[in-house]
């Protein structure tokens, strides 16, 4: 993750901007996405001597949206650099984004100069409080006042991100810090090693072995705090027999072909009945929260044993009887050794393929009854989706409805989404960002038209940096879901029936090429060749088609 960054010649280097430029590309990082404007050209001045790339995107959401996309393929955590004032607070969104789903994001910004704060003089994107409205929203805020506090602050950040919860931060340099003279030692700016998380106790490894050992129908909850195990999560569901179904931020933590996958299902009631019924959960790196349960919390008939980072965690919107602090990558390599050692691999009540073989079929009746339109949608753009795509998807019917659970990933960074803040625009921007940071993988952007008017201005971002995406955009003519909600409560339709452009023609007026679906049966086809095709496709699908 680390190198270290000789100082470009020609370049002053009693420079703040410079400085902290160089500790990020000692990091590992080569991308930043932005917006350059009056106040943070101290920044920009050093992206290109640094070979740091610059992502401009056409609002400062969409480029915290294309940073956490390009985080999510990389492994490294994106850096988002605005301009003071609206531009900061136009970014937040994308952090708080960041913050609610557990991902890594650095925000950096200037602030008015020091001795200025709260003056209320008109000075040039005076905002009353930046560092708060940020602190709303962000692991933590800091505004700096010396070339070694801004400094320390990006290591703290990459701290953070190595040993704790990878939340985003914000790091705000006053004006006349970061334009003035800053004399830091080449010594302070490389990259350090930080300490892995804080292995288990072996006390609450052993009890929990103790209990998977006994259990004969057992199913792995696998969240996003799953994913560091890596393959370690498919040893030990086959070890166990166990069943994997996965929050939408866990989806793919095991190839989603794999016998024992049941995908990310859990919006589904028979998802639930398959969690209640076993005699033993095993929860790793989930919040089980409210916004995937749509049929209530669950309500485990067995033992519950759940694994987090955060000893907080353990016990949050649902109570575990055991409780294991640590990162997965230590806790589950654990538990396969520990009980590969017990040897307890017996015979399940219920082989778990079977248990697998049966909830899919329901998953699949239960889905075909409450969305058939949108089942069927998503089920053809899989059809025509090579087996290594990253599928992005925004808060729409189609993707919670839809993408989620009919178009099955291979690895566990292959689905974009942000099910907790579950704002609209993330979609377009976090294809743009993957892209960039995995060009060798198809991209897909799946949305509804609702959604993609939040962030269409990104199309002129994706042409710009030349990435090949495909925006599949599934037209219901509005906010369709609220409409529902409306009907429900009495109210008749307002302000959800909105006027559509034309999607084709817009798409080519950016400068990508547009695709009207006329035929349900062809959108397979279509999408195959919009990827091998390249460029900046999209597609547009009249749901009316498929109903």
């Amino acid at each position: 993750m680390t190198e270290t960054v000789n100082l470009p010649d020609g370049v002053v280097t009693d420079n703040v901007g410079l400085a902290v430029l160089t500790t990020l590309k000692n990091y590992g990082i080569d991308t930043i996405f932005g917006i350059p404007g009056t106040h943070n050209l101290e920044f920009y001045r050093h992206l290109e001597p640094l070979g740091i790339r610059a992502v401009t995107a056409r609002h400062e959401q969409g480029a915290g949206y294309a940073a956490d996309g390009w985080s999510h393929q990389s492994g490294k955590p994106g850096v988002v650099i605005t301009t003071s004032g609206p531009g900061l607070l136009n970014a937040l969104s994308s952090a708080a984004t960041a913050f609610c789903e557990s991902r890594p994001m650095i925000v950096l910004a200037p602030g008015v100069p020091l001795g200025s704060e709260f003056a209320d003089v008109g000075l040039l994107h005076e905002t009353k409080d930046t560092l708060g409205a940020a602190a709303a929203v962000v692991e933590w805020a800091r505004r700096v006042s010396t070339p070694e506090e801004a400094i320390a602050a990006v290591h703290d950040a990459f701290e953070l991100f190595a040993t704790g919860r990878p939340r985003p931060v914000y790091i705000e340099i006053p004006l006349n810090v970061l334009e003035g003279p800053g004399p830091v030692g080449e010594g302070l700016l490389a990259a350090r090693e930080f300490s892995a998380p804080t292995a288990a106790g072996r006390e609450s490894i052993q009890a929990a072995v103790n209990v998977l050992a006994e259990a004969k129908s057992p199913v792995i909850l696998a969240g996003g705090g799953s994913i560091p195990a890596g393959d370690h999560l498919r040893e030990l569901a086959e070890f166990l027999d166990a069943p994997v179904i996965t929050t939408l931020n866990g989806k793919g933590a095991i190839p989603e072909s794999h016998p024992l996958a049941l995908g990310s299902a859990l919006r589904f009631q028979s998802a639930h009945e398959v969690v209640n019924n076993a005699d033993v959960v095993l929860a790793i790196g989930t919040k089980i929260a409210e916004v995937e349960m749509w049929w209530g919390q669950l309500e485990p008939k067995g033992k519950l044993i759940r694994v987090d980072l955060l000893e907080s965690q353990i016990n949050k919107n649902l109570e575990a009887d055991l409780g294991i602090v640590g990162s997965s990558a230590s806790v589950v390599p654990a538990l396969v050794q520990s009980l590969t050692e017990t040897g307890a691999d017996e015979q399940r009540n219920t082989p778990g393929e079977e248990r697998v073989k049966k909830a899919l079929a329901e998953f699949a009746t239960e889905g075909e009854t409450f969305a058939p339109d949108l089942t069927a949608v998503a089920k053809a753009v899989a059809a025509g989706v090579p087996d290594n795509v990253v599928i992005s998807g925004d808060s729409s019917q189609i993707c919670y409805f839809g993408t989620s659970t009919n178009i099955p990933v291979e690895s566990a960074k292959s689905f974009l989404y942000m099910a907790t803040y579950a704002t609209l625009g993330y979609g377009l921007p976090a294809a743009i960002g993957a892209k960039i940071a995995s060009p060798e993988r198809p991209v897909v952007s799946v949305l509804g038209d609702g959604a993609l008017m939040f962030s269409v201005q990104e199309f002129a971002t994706a042409v710009e940096q030349g990435v090949d995406i495909v925006v599949v955009v599934v037209d219901n003519g509005g906010y369709r879901e609220i409409e529902q909600n409306e009907a429900d409560r009495g109210i008749p339709p307002i302000g959800v029936r909105l006027t559509q452009p034309n999607w084709p023609a817009l798409a080519e007026a950016f400068g990508g090429t547009g695709h009207a679906l006329a035929d349900a049966a062809e959108l397979p086809t279509l999408v195959a060749r919009a990827v091998a095709d390249g460029g900046v496709q999209l597609i547009h699908v009249p749901l009316a088609l498929f109903q």
